[in-house]
């Protein structure tokens, strides 16, 4: 697909995967349209980007709050009268034992965020893409959300609701003319970091074996996506080894976990 001309709006786009696909969209020559909470970050991001000569257009939303997202919908058709591709990557986690999490910030704010907040925007794009024939909704899950890891509990539980909702999605729209893809990063160096918390557990074992990708790399990979659309991408590659043995040795993939992370449970606390 020529993405040259076409509209793409990005969810979570002052940081991260959305700020560098953003960057990346631009230069194949699309109309990025950058919502997330912190508009300041959002009008530099829009700035520079129109500097080097794309277009861009910041809008600021909250995707927790539904009447907030249906405006930014709205407001984004009044000027470009479609959305071509939606790139629904707005997200944080929270790393901690499921008991000491607060029900309010660590538990509700997750699922609100990660999960209704993907599914309220996409409620709010899709019918004009239906009514075109046309789109692209891209979902921004997890490897979390193939494997559960302890200490993300919530988080691996609203990307698992991602996965789902993207496959069952895709399976209603599909032959309509929308596409939807779902891509399953691990480890990424991002600022998505800095907010999971000081958890011990970051520093494990099993990190010190796994290279953490660079927020570039998931980047093209989402560009890469809206170019030639796939059911999902899962990356880095070895993950997908990892998925198939927790698909296949459950229980082989419960003794590692529990052996080298949770096994040591009083330490972290």
């Amino acid at each position: 697909m020529d993405l040259k001309g076409k509209v793409v709006l990005i969810t979570g786009a002052s940081s991260g995967f959305g700020m560098d696909a953003a960057r990346l969209f631009a230069e194949e020559g699309c109309s990025v349209v950058l919502a997330a909470r912190r508009i300041d970050r959002l009008q530099e991001l829009a700035a520079s980007i129109q500097a080097a000569g794309g277009e861009a257009f910041a809008v600021p939303v909250d995707v927790a709050n539904r009447e907030e997202v249906e405006i930014m919908v709205e407001t984004v058709l009044d000027l470009y009268e479609r959305i071509d591709i939606l790139f629904n990557n707005a997200g944080f986690g929270r790393l901690a034992w499921h008991e000491n999490m607060s029900s309010a910030r660590d538990i509700d704010t997750q699922l609100d965020v990660n999960l209704h907040g993907v599914i309220q925007v996409t409620h709010a794009v899709l019918p004009g893409m239906l009514k075109r024939r046309s789109g692209h909704i891209i979902n921004m899950s997890s490897v979390a959300g193939w494997i559960a890891p302890p200490t993300y509990t919530i988080y691996s539980a609203s990307k698992f609701g991602v996965r789902g909702f993207t496959d069952a999605l895709r399976r209603e729209v599909q032959p309509f003319g929308v596409d939807v893809s779902g891509i399953y990063p691990g480890p990424a160096k991002t600022e998505f970091g800095q907010h999971t918390g000081n958890h011990p557990m970051k520093k494990s074992a099993l990190r010190r074996y796994f290279r953490s990708m660079t927020s570039e790399e998931v980047a093209e990979r989402v560009v890469e996506l809206a170019r030639r659309p796939r059911r999902a991408v899962i990356m880095p590659w070895y993950y997908h080894i990892a998925i198939w043995a927790d698909w296949y040795m459950p229980w082989f993939v419960d003794w590692v976990t529990m052996s080298v992370l949770t096994k040591k449970r009083n330490s972290y606390k």
